[in-house]
């Protein structure tokens, strides 16, 4: 069942649709689990389409269902993320933030956009579709385990079976080129990770450290020796990434603090790894504070696990994008990122694919202002083609699913 062409005149219908709802969300950001204003905005852009509409319990998402004229009791998962950064947006788009404090600095508006309009021109082949189709709206990916939330609140079987596939898409202000896609099959992204420490000393004048215990010279020196533990303990092959990006400690520069403070993102891309850092960093850090005479807390908190693609599905992904939109406009992702998603918990429970979609405004990709920049801007036209890949996926997925059950 080939539908690019009737999608594709379609979704140049819906484009101006899309792009108003999309500047409508980017308005009126909302951080976290509870996205109040969002999802009425969702809800109402929804409305019409028949589907069969759940609400969080826990948290402010949407789960949709599809109904497929030719339902064979399989069901595909199209995923996209509603929330915001607390970031102060200096984009200069006429349709910036109205709220202090607030962007859609990672394109989640364009996610929703682009999964409304996916769902309204599935809508439209309902009596063809050889299967059911659940539209995963998700709050808090930045940081919050909205993913998690929504597993657990039944996201995967809401059609009735598990899903047999799950397909996400994340666009990109710079990195890959305008309306080009990319993924990977295996590991994708890394998983996240952070390490809390507070180093325990002892007070004193700046003039006579003996005196004291000076916990910013420990803290410093678990700093540094976390990086050398990096480079010393693990295979570069499966490479780690440790980013201290907060310390405080101390506020006059005579006087020795009785504590300080750091924070580190840690990053991984395998599961052994993974569990082999935690363990490895509180040594280190509990060592350098004994050689100094000082007391450490040190806190290890597992986020988000690596984004997995089943290699079939990753590979899926760029044959359907090559056949709709080219071969030109497939770009196989080379190495995997050390960003960290949600959807990684999805993948972990059914096979499927993540991908991203470039939206640059600008050709220097380089030096274009990255995902979550308060300069970030991305371009509305790669919507229709966000929109078009995720309806096709859906729609060649289940038709793989009826063939290979009639096959069996």
């Amino acid at each position: 069942m080939t539908t690019s062409g009737t999608l594709g005149s379609d979704v140049a219908e819906l484009a101006p649709e899309m792009t108003d709802l999309r500047h409508r969300l980017h308005r009126a950001p909302e951080i976290g689990l509870q996205l109040p204003r969002t999802q009425e905005t969702l809800l109402e852009a929804l409305s019409d389409l028949g589907l069969e509409l759940t609400l969080g319990q826990s948290v402010t998402s949407i789960t949709g269902v599809l109904r497929g004229g030719r339902s064979t009791g399989t069901a595909v998962l199209l995923r996209a993320d509603m929330d915001a950064l607390p970031v102060q947006e200096r984009s200069g788009e006429p349709f910036s933030s109205e709220i202090d404090g607030a962007m859609h600095a990672c394109g989640h508006d364009l996610h929703m956009a682009m999964l409304v309009g996916a769902a309204r021109l599935l809508a439209e082949q309902r009596d063809a579709l050889a299967g059911d189709i659940v539209f995963m709206f998700q709050p808090g990916e930045e940081g919050y385990d909205g993913a998690g939330a929504m597993i657990k609140e039944g996201v995967l079987t809401a059609a009735g079976p598990l899903v047999s596939a799950a397909y996400g898409m994340h666009v990109r202000s710079g990195k890959t080129p305008n309306g080009v896609f990319t993924t990977r099959g295996n590991t994708m992204m890394s998983s996240s990770s952070k390490l809390k420490v507070t180093v325990r000393g002892r007070g004193g004048h700046g003039s006579s450290p003996h005196f004291g215990r000076d916990p910013i010279a420990a803290a410093a020196e678990m700093i540094t020796t976390l990086q050398t533990m990096v480079t010393r303990r693990f295979d570069i092959f499966d490479p780690v990434v440790v980013t201290v990006g907060a310390v405080a400690g101390g506020i006059a520069s005579n006087v020795i603090p009785d504590t300080a403070d750091f924070a580190a993102t840690i990053r991984t891309f395998s599961t052994a790894t993974g569990e082999k850092i935690g363990p490895l960093a509180t040594a280190v850090c509990e060592g350098v504070a004994m050689a100094h005479g000082l007391e450490v807390d040190v806190e290890y908190v597992r986020e988000y696990p690596a984004t997995v693609n089943d290699p079939v599905h990753a590979d899926f992904v760029a044959d359907v994008v090559s056949e709709v939109f080219g071969p030109d406009q497939f770009v196989p992702m080379e190495f995997p990122e050390p960003g960290s998603e949600d959807f990684s918990r999805v993948l972990q429970a059914v096979p499927g694919s993540y991908m991203m979609l470039g939206a640059a405004v600008t050709d220097d990709l380089a030096n274009a202002p990255s995902n979550h920049s308060p300069l970030a801007r991305f371009d509305d036209r790669v919507m229709t083609r966000g929109a078009v890949l995720h309806a096709e996926l859906a729609i060649r997925s289940l038709e793989r699913s009826a063939a290979g059950a009639a096959a069996s």
